[in-house]
């Protein structure tokens, strides 16, 4: 009798506990399925699997931003450029495990074809920088509230360019300086002094020190 009694309560015990296993499973099993989903949005935030294009949160807002720029720039560019080429955002995934997103190629009108940026002739290049810089100064003033960015400083690039093209560059700063803003521009180019009317001009002296005057 005594032995029957314990094997009913040992039987009791043990149902008490795999109802606590059962209990704790359940339990672990949920915990699982909400790990699982917070790593998945990690994963996807961090540009890792299932994240296809492998861009991470903030290559997704820049490349947001830089849609913004190309389409700023290209109002520059296809008048610098008299109509041939403009620039194209790409969010393509990129080789050798790269991220994606911040790619820009460039329509060239002449052939239809988007070409790589790397293609282009060294003026060609300071051209659609420039676009993109004016176009970067465009996005900020609209985000920010209207604050202008009135002063744009230009180092060299100019002595790439042929006459004609540097005209067309003139032509574009000239507008900006008429606008209101201040344009710096650095260079040595002989063309360039006829058309600047104040100038720093920095010499170098046979002791050593630059002078400016």
């Amino acid at each position: 009798i005594a032995a029957a009694a314990d094997a009913v309560s040992a039987a009791a015990s043990l149902h008490e506990l795999a109802a606590s296993i059962h209990a704790a499973a359940d339990a672990v099993t949920g915990e699982a399925a909400d790990a699982a989903v917070v790593t998945r949005l990690a994963d996807t935030v961090a540009g890792r699997a299932p994240n296809t294009m492998k861009m991470d949160l903030e290559t997704f807002v820049l490349a947001a931003e830089l849609e913004e720029i190309v389409a700023a720039a290209n109002l520059r560019l296809s008048e610098m450029s008299s109509g041939r080429y403009t620039l194209h955002h790409s969010d393509a995934r990129q080789a050798r495990g790269a991220a994606s997103g911040l790619s820009i190629e460039v329509q060239d009108a002449h052939t239809g074809r988007l070409r790589s940026p790397q293609s282009l002739s060294g003026g060609e290049t300071f051209l659609a920088s420039l676009a993109l810089a004016l176009g970067l100064a465009e996005v900020v003033t609209s985000r920010a509230g209207g604050i202008r960015l009135d002063t744009l400083f230009i180092d060299e690039g100019f002595g790439s360019l042929d006459p004609e093209t540097l005209e067309l560059a003139m032509r574009t700063l000239d507008e900006l300086r008429a606008g209101g803003r201040v344009v710096g521009v650095i260079s040595h180019v002989e063309a360039m002094k006829e058309q600047i009317p104040a100038q720093l001009i920095v010499e170098a002296t046979p002791e050593g020190p630059s002078i400016v005057r």
